[in-house]
């Protein structure tokens, strides 16, 4: 009786353990494993593994190459790879050797950080699985027209540029929604990025009246405006855009400076709670490591919904939302988020706080 309590003891013990198999979520991470860009592959890494075992999840590490050349090796891993979804993907090359793969086998892929609105063409076009975590391309612009509009509207603004392509498509979007309205901008210009000074700038300004502007250029720049505005005696709010969350120069951002950018989800809500946890494994939860922990949560909880009511882990994914430490996450049907992450953030104290929080 014992010997035959001891086999029941034994099986009951393989049974559970090829339930938990059974249970388990194979997930592809594909990520810059060598190069320049190792650094961001390992924040990729180390967000999609922490606590797999923890939450069900099997990871499966393929590299990513981000050279067209290079990427060819990656569509055959991912075709034999036996995972219900893939996650990474920092380079479009190798998005575009792997879509058609992932298409063909029904795989859903989750970019952290291609916002290509080309691609995402092509993606509609032919019925592509693949999910935007990363921004639509035209988000930032979005957000910074929502702030002219609903914050600036009466005042006299003004348009900078610094040149670039980001700046100058940044405040043209700006420019033609305000026109659209009958807002008209009291001053547009483009300055010359990277100088010392920009004292004939700000004259300008002060010339024009204007008391509120949108710049399209680097920290640096910005930080000079205000520092020069600030010398000439001239008022003026200052928004920019993500390039301000950068680092500091050698001419320090005075406080005040509004960026449009996306808030630090490890500083608050469920974020602070799991970069807390991974604290406490030696884990700094820094660029990318967030965002492949929530990628991750995403497909765990859309395969569990798929098990029951939907006819594929894509169909799933697209129905959300899902609760994420990124907060709830949803995606529209063309396949980019439902929300818009970026906010309107100020310069507070040696950081960027959320605007509505600081006032």
């Amino acid at each position: 009786m014992a010997r035959f309590c001891a086999h029941l003891i034994v099986l009951a013990g393989l049974l559970a353990a090829s339930q938990a198999m059974a249970d388990t979520i194979r997930i592809a991470v594909v990520a810059p494993a060598s190069g320049p860009l190792a650094i961001l592959g390992q924040q990729v890494m180390a967000g999609a593994s922490f606590d797999a075992d923890a939450r069900g999840i099997e990871i499966v590490p393929l590299a990513e190459s981000c050279e067209t050349e290079g990427g060819a090796d990656l569509g055959p891993a991912l075709a034999s790879a036996d995972v219900v979804a893939a996650i990474g993907f920092l380079c479009t090359e190798s998005l575009t050797v792997a879509l058609p793969v992932l298409a063909d086998r029904q795989i859903p892929a989750i970019t952290l950080s291609v916002r290509s609105g080309i691609l995402m063409e092509d993606v509609l076009k032919n019925k592509w699985p693949l999910l935007q975590l990363a921004p639509a391309a035209k988000a930032e612009a979005d957000k910074a027209i929502q702030v002219v509009s609903q914050r600036w509207a009466g005042e006299t603004v003004a348009l900078v540029d610094d040149g670039t392509l980001h700046g100058r498509e940044l405040v043209d979007a700006v420019r033609a929604a305000m026109e659209e309205t009958g807002f008209r901008p009291a001053f547009v210009d483009t300055y010359r990025p990277g100088q010392d000074q920009q004292l004939a700038l700000v004259r300008r300004l002060k010339k024009a009246g204007a008391d509120h502007i949108v710049v399209g250029g680097d920290r640096s720049d910005i930080a000079i405006i205000a520092r020069d505005a600030a010398a000439e005696k001239t008022s003026l709010t200052i928004l920019g855009g993500e390039a301000l969350l950068a680092a500091d120069q050698s001419v320090p951002l005075p406080d005040g400076i509004l960026a449009i950018g996306m808030p630090d989800d490890a500083q608050s809500g469920t974020g602070k709670a799991v970069v807390e946890k991974m604290a406490q494994s030696a884990i700094v939860a820094e660029g990318y490591v967030l965002p492949a922990y929530a990628a991750v949560d995403l497909v765990r909880a859309a395969a569990a919904a798929s098990a029951t009511d939907s006819p594929s882990l894509m169909a799933s994914l697209l129905r959300g939302p899902f609760e994420t430490a990124m907060g709830p996450l949803q995606f529209t049907d063309r396949q980019a988020l439902v929300q818009n992450p970026y906010r309107l953030l100020e310069w507070r104290a040696g950081r960027f706080r959320e605007a509505d929080a600081t006032q």
